[in-house]
């Protein structure tokens, strides 16, 4: 009787094992269960409106048509293709709505998929706190056109940011752009024929680093400008990037920022303070490779009472930096050639610093200098904007100095954080 019994025990634990191993493997599948077919576009946003926090929606292989544009509001939650080549989003069709997909929730990751042809923005992401973009590609598959979407991976006004193993191309303004934002890491990535490449502006503690940027209009930019809702960007390490041939006629749209952005500029850093641009290999950009700028050398008007226009605590260094300035292109450059000659310098600085900070009148306190230094045989110029060019200099003795190296991104897990021995 006591085998009997044990028998029957055993043969019960055995059925509610395998029942239990049943309903999970059934719920998992809940989750996973879109497929293609017509009927896609309406399960996925039925899926995106029904998930709950820790969902995960899987998509399937293949080319899914979409016409309008998807949302997620739901925090916690994974949408997951096949690869960044095999589940493809096409809204080629988009009939409505401004944007591809658009998510304003936390704790959000997005992964093994592409985005293709929106009308607008191809990802937006919105006020979220913990955001993971990882082997994601947005493109417009027609080439670089003023009718192209603005942004590929946009996430705005979010916190913890990591942006890894993905591409961008084709963007009418930024092909990945983060807006507005606090401790952000994006690394390992592909920017090209955007307007744009990669763009970090009024944003704090971000670190770009191991992506290559290249055939956008300009590689990488770091910005600071007025009229938004969040300002005093900065805190920014640019490092061990390829930055190449960013040569693509600007095709942004007439009247915005972007569409100033010199065709063939490497790297850009404009009215932030605190950015450290080191160790990348920077070259063969037409305008020059790296410009450092005032807010004031843009042209535009200047009426938020609350910005700081000037750039501050700038350290570009041990760069490898060839090739480029012999085809410049914008304002600037148009009127600078017929002064100083082509090739245009490798690095540009408009000499527009703040008056009021400078010490003894002729230089900024130690801690909120332009040093440049280390970056090989590339030449370098004051090209004084403030004063029309009347003191041009190529003297860079003035801005061989060190500032302290800028800590690195820490994110909060999951996400993983950049690397040891950054600096």
């Amino acid at each position: 009787m006591a085998q009997e019994l044990l028998v029957t025990k055993t043969a019960t634990a055995l059925f509610a094992a395998a029942l239990s191993f049943t309903l999970w493997t059934s719920c998992a599948r809940t989750d996973s269960g879109l497929a293609a077919g017509p009927d896609f576009q309406k399960k996925f946003q039925e899926a995106l409106i029904a998930a709950k926090p820790g969902a995960v929606i899987e998509l399937p292989e293949g080319r899914l048509d979409m016409d309008r544009s998807m949302s997620l509001s739901v925090d916690n939650v994974t949408i997951r293709g096949k690869g960044i080549d095999k589940t493809i989003l096409s809204f080629k069709n988009q009939k409505t709505g401004p944007a591809g997909l658009t998510v304003t929730s936390n704790g959000f990751t997005i992964e093994d998929l592409a985005i293709e042809d929106t009308k607008g923005d191809a990802l937006k992401i919105n006020g979220a706190n913990g955001v993971t973009v990882r082997r994601v590609r947005t493109e417009w598959t027609g080439g670089p056109s003023t009718t192209n979407g603005s942004y590929g991976i946009y996430p705005v006004q979010c916190k913890n940011v990591l942006i890894e193993e993905s591409a961008s191309i084709g963007a009418a303004d930024a092909g990945i752009y983060v807006g507005q934002s606090s401790n952000i890491i994006v690394r390992r990535s592909r920017a090209e024929a955007n307007v744009a490449g990669i763009e970090i502006e009024n944003s704090q503690f971000a670190d770009v680093y191991e992506n290559k940027a290249t055939h956008n209009t300009g590689g990488i930019l770091v910005f600071n400008l007025p009229d938004l809702p969040v300002k005093g960007g900065g805190n920014t390490r640019v490092f061990n990037n390829e930055i190449v041939e960013n040569n693509t006629q600007n095709f942004g749209a007439k009247g915005s920022m972007v569409a100033k952005v010199p065709t063939g500029t490497g790297v850009i850093v404009l009215a932030t303070n605190h950015v450290e641009v080191f160790k990348n290999t920077i070259k063969d950009n037409n305008t020059t490779n790296v410009s450092v700028i005032s807010y004031f050398t843009t042209g535009n008007p200047m009426n938020d009472a609350t910005y700081y226009p000037f750039p501050e605590a700038i350290y570009v260094h041990d760069n490898t930096i060839s090739g480029g300035g012999t085809v410049p292109s914008g304002e600037y450059a148009d009127a600078l050639a017929p002064v100083v000659g082509k090739p245009m310098p490798a690095i540009l600085f408009d000499g527009v610093v703040n008056p009021q900070k400078l010490v003894a009148g002729k230089h900024l306190p130690d801690d909120l200098r332009i040093c440049i230094q280390n970056n090989g045989d590339a030449n370098f110029m004051n090209y004084d904007a403030g004063d029309h060019f009347k003191h041009v200099s190529r003297d860079l003795k003035p801005y061989n100095c060190s500032l302290t190296p800028l800590s690195a991104v820490n994110l909060p897990a999951p996400a993983a954080t950049a690397p040891a021995g950054g600096n």
